[in-house]
């Protein structure tokens, strides 16, 4: 995270945005669970990380690019 705030959807379609993964969980609703990194495999056989899991909730990372 740059601090920057930064959109996460997850598997059932709610929208979050958060600045750290703090402020993430605090809005997921699972203050007291962990929080793990999600990653993604590329073409070439390397892995990326994509967002985090909160509890139930597998939230993809998604931030804005301006040209």
């Amino acid at each position: 995270m740059n601090g920057k705030p930064t959109l996460y959807i997850d598997q059932y379609g709610s929208k979050y945005w958060a600045k750290t993964v703090r402020d993430l969980r605090a809005k997921v609703g699972m203050g007291g669970s962990r929080v793990y990194k999600m990653y993604a495999d590329k073409k070439d056989g390397k892995s990326v990380h994509i967002g985090y899991v909160v509890g139930g909730h597998w939230l993809t990372a998604y931030q804005r690019v301006e040209r």
